[in-house]
């Protein structure tokens, strides 16, 4: 029996609600949904969000999914286990790399169907100096940015995942209250306005997606910026899960030498050792320009190359 990944069009929905709640707290990051079965499904990156970050996000969102548990057991129990096991697992399971805690399952009808994590320039459990005490504080409980943004992303009662954020609030705020308030940390985000980048990246993955319905296509679409790094995927529901790695390198590649990834072979055979990101030749990567400067990449995967090229192409000349 397979198992159930989160549709796309709630799994997106969840990453808005993170967004909007880390603009609030005057976060910046990544935040990812990876389905129950391990397949990414989406994922979205703040605008000053710092490299790097979409790829710890997805390796904690990845552990939450495929473990059922939040990621900050797993990073115990890694941390309790013979040192050979703890090496090991990411040996087999190369996606849960960064351990970290933060990441948590996400449950629809009593089922796990996916995990979600955030991580980034500014994503984290310290508490960013100007915030109001009663908004670290949730449920009557102090809070840590970083758990509060998922928690209020999923829309379930706080709970830190990070083991010290008494500590952490005291150390902002000074002596906990005896009689704490409720909080305002889950009270209810304003939509987020200040992610002009992260809605230009998501409108061309959009587009990609629209004409991709249209073709009757099911693909994975990655939108990059021009060293690579993700800033926007998506996954259609019935997307082969091979697309969404595929769409990523072929964007890389087309962002990294301003050429569509099916012209890049003999380069990419000569270089992608020392490339800081996973490349590909196969079709379906064009170079994404804004004023005349190449900005990024597009990479469309899933069908046939070359119908993922023409999906792209078109995408980005109508995006334009």
């Amino acid at each position: 029996m397979n198992v159930a990944d989160l549709d796309l069009a709630s799994a997106r929905a969840l990453v808005r609600r993170a967004v909007d709640k880390a603009e609030q707290l005057g976060l910046s990051g990544g935040i990812v949904v990876v389905g129950a079965s391990g397949a990414l499904i989406t994922g979205s990156r703040m605008d000053d969000g710092g490299a790097g970050g979409m790829g710890r996000a997805r390796s904690k969102a990845w552990i939450a999914a495929t473990q059922r548990i939040p990621s900050t057991e797993h990073l115990h129990r890694m941390g309790v286990i013979a040192p050979a096991v703890a090496a090991g697992f990411p040996a087999i399971s190369p996606e849960a790399a960064f351990p970290g805690a933060g990441g948590l399952p996400v449950r629809r009808g009593g089922r796990i169907v996916a995990g979600i994590a955030a991580s980034g320039a500014t994503v984290s459990p310290f508490i960013p100096p100007g915030l109001a005490p009663e908004v670290m504080i949730a449920d009557g409980k102090p809070a840590n940015p970083e758990d509060l943004v998922i928690a209020y992303a999923i829309e379930q009662e706080y709970v830190g995942q990070h083991g010290d954020d008494a500590p952490r609030w005291e150390a902002a705020y000074g002596a906990w209250p005896q009689d704490p308030p409720t909080g305002l940390g889950t009270a209810e985000a304003p939509a987020a306005t200040q992610q002009g980048d992260l809605d230009w990246y998501r409108g061309l993955a959009d587009a990609v997606l629209d004409r991709a319905r249209a073709a009757g296509l099911a693909v994975a679409v990655s939108v990059v910026d021009r060293r690579g790094e993700p800033v926007q995927h998506d996954a259609m529901d019935d997307a082969p899960v091979g697309g969404a790695y595929v769409a990523e390198a072929v964007a890389a590649a087309s962002a990294l030498f301003h050429s569509p990834s099916g012209d890049l072979a003999d380069r990419l055979a000569a270089s992608a050792h020392v490339l800081p990101v996973p490349t590909s030749s196969l079709s379906g990567g064009l170079p994404v320009t804004r004023d005349g400067r190449v900005v990024g990449g597009v990479g469309v995967a899933g069908p046939a190359p070359f119908r993922c090229h023409e999906v792209a192409a078109e995408a980005l000349a109508a995006y334009r």
